[in-house]
């Protein structure tokens, strides 16, 4: 390992992530109401250019008006090869009060892209003498912003979080999908008459968690855009915990418990990460390096994969 050791990411929950457009105001109570960690308020894909203006308003009076309880509430403005983002950010800090946790910035695709709107929200911020600095949340959505995913990761200390943008990423890449997110029809291995189904963003994933992981940040799986299909939504978002993903977005409510369901250990799994860690420590004592639990070799690399599970229950534990 390294002497330099891996920085922790945030240690607040981040399970569920759920959108709704700054330009549907009447469904931001009901937002606030849910059980997702994370709140993001959208001025972008979901806005019409027209609606942009009346949006921002709306973010804003919810930011002061709403009562968001403990969820960390995050606005997406609007990308940087756009004319709508520096409003975006000038406006929505100027008016709105502290409750505002992060913004979220679409589309990196470099480290001077996180620059540009650190810049302006360091002035905004000094100018208007607001004291709660505002985190950072990327989203990875095309090939440049893969291709430097770990300068990205690295580009500031508001970064607290990047997540995977499936659609505008296969685009970007000229993949051949409409698809949002899970497997795709014609991504399969064939063997004995068989068709065998993989996942297209898995590489782009673990690209993802390696950067955030080496950096502190925590990464976090986008949308799955059928929210009929509750298998597929499943089926994605424990391959993503299982790499190593905090969480995953909602586009609908329906999916705000299947992701808190399954980026919350069970209670299985933290026992027996409890009993692993007893384990350990009872070989410690007896001056052995590891262990035999349930048949199965554990040793101090056991003991850094218990640890996290029994840290991450206790934190959405409170």
């Amino acid at each position: 390992m390294s002497f330099r050791v891996q920085p922790s990411a945030p240690a607040r929950p981040n399970r569920c992530q759920l959108f709704g457009p700054g330009s549907r105001p009447a469904i931001f109570e009901k937002m606030a109401a849910s059980a997702a960690d994370v709140i993001n308020l959208d001025l972008e894909d979901s806005v019409s250019p027209d609606d942009k203006p009346q949006a921002r308003q709306n973010i804003i009076q919810a930011i002061n008006d709403i009562d968001w309880g403990t969820k960390h509430l995050s606005v997406r403005i609007n990308g940087l090869d756009t004319p709508y983002w520096y409003r975006d950010v000038v406006e929505v800090l100027e008016q709105a009060g502290d409750r505002i946790d992060q913004i979220m910035i679409p589309k990196v695709g470099c480290a001077a892209d996180v620059y540009a709107v650190d810049a302006l929200v360091t002035a905004v911020e000094a100018a208007k003498g607001r004291t709660k600095p505002i985190a950072f949340e990327v989203i990875i959505e095309t090939a440049a912003g893969i291709a430097h995913v770990e300068e990205i990761a690295a580009s500031s200390p508001r970064l607290q979080a990047m997540s995977l943008g499936a659609a505008d990423f296969a685009a970007s890449m000229g993949m051949q999908t409409t698809g949002i997110g899970g497997t795709q029809e014609n991504y399969y291995m064939y063997r004995d008459g068989q068709k065998y189904w993989s996942d297209p963003w898995h590489w782009a994933q673990t690209a993802i968690v390696a950067a955030c992981r080496t950096h502190g940040v925590l990464p976090v799986d986008g949308p799955f855009g059928d929210f009929s299909d509750d298998e597929g939504f499943r089926a994605q978002a424990l391959r993503s915990a299982t790499l190593g993903m905090v969480g995953k977005w909602a586009i609908h409510p329906k999916q705000v418990a299947l992701a808190n369901e399954i980026f919350t250990p069970s209670a299985e799994a933290v026992q027996e990460a409890r009993d692993i860690l007893a384990a350990m420590e009872q070989a410690r004592k007896d001056g052995q390096g590891a262990a035999v639990y349930k048949g199965r070799l554990v040793d101090l690399a056991s003991i850094r994969q218990a640890e996290v599970i029994v840290r991450q229950s206790e934190m959405i534990s409170g």
